[in-house]
């Protein structure tokens, strides 16, 4: 059942002010849907011994994190804030099962430091014939070595750099906003500074790389949407999306 927003509005001041169960029973039915919109982007380039099923559980801790913590004061739509909140925990979810062998990690380590050496010494977005040649292995290896990292991209853009620093473990770039009633100057500060490193540092991707990231992290696309747009094949765009994510890890170290 699909709720109209003054039906809504009713559900979260009885949920929230009075602690009305049901009404909290009738907001997880209401947004449940985004539990699986969020575990289908991310199934996407998942190893084969990982279950949907295994990501809709974890994302379903998620949704309930939501509810408990969104507060209808702060001006943002629940849909925003829970999509961060479904994401982060089918990721720790992901995280507990250890599920991307070391070998696989090593790769991506060593395909993150390659391609901030090319791109230093070149100056611009190296091309991928570049990097391939600065690994050591034919072009056509190198769009299998992507294929075989994808996996440890499956994150969100503000998660990877975040959770280096304990301050702000486990944060979204939703949890950000300022709260103008506990407004806390150093955090807003420090916001603001990675946020002006995270635009500088996308700007620098090449055009087609600033495109997928655009489209698959601020307007929703699926990778085989993608592709669609840009006329390439889901398996490129997947290609693309873990060259770009690798180049920003490096960048932002």
């Amino acid at each position: 059942m699909s709720y109209q927003t003054t039906d809504l509005s009713r559900l979260w001041e009885a949920y929230k002010k009075n602690g009305d169960q049901k009404a909290r029973d009738s907001l997880i039915m209401e947004y449940a849907p985004l539990i699986k919109y969020v575990a289908g982007r991310l199934a996407i380039g998942l190893p084969a011994n990982v279950e949907f099923d295994d990501l809709v559980s974890f994302g379903v801790f998620g949704l309930l994190d939501a509810l408990e913590k969104y507060d209808l004061d702060r001006g943002i739509k629940f849909e925003t804030y829970a999509l961060a909140r479904i994401r982060g925990a089918i990721l720790d979810g992901l995280r507990s099962m250890d599920w991307v062998p070391r070998s696989v990690r090593k790769k991506a380590r060593e395909l993150e430091q390659t391609i901030q050496v090319v791109d230093s010494r070149l100056g611009r977005p190296a091309t991928d014939a570049e990097i391939a040649e600065a690994m050591g292995i034919t072009l056509e290896e190198y769009f299998k070595y992507l294929q075989e990292v994808a996996c440890t991209t499956l994150t969100s853009l503000d998660e990877i750099w975040l959770d280096e620093n304990k301050d702000y473990d486990r944060m979204s770039l939703v949890d950000a906003l300022e709260d103008e009633q506990s407004p806390d100057p150093v955090k807003i500060a420090e916001y603001n500074d990675f946020r002006d490193r995270l635009a500088k540092a996308i700007d620098e991707l090449s055009e087609r790389e600033r495109t997928v990231i655009s489209l698959y992290y601020f307007e929703g696309l699926t990778l085989k949407e993608i592709g669609a747009v840009l006329e390439v094949t889901e398996a490129r765009v997947s290609q693309i999306h873990t060259k770009a994510i690798s180049r920003l890890r490096s960048k932002l170290k």
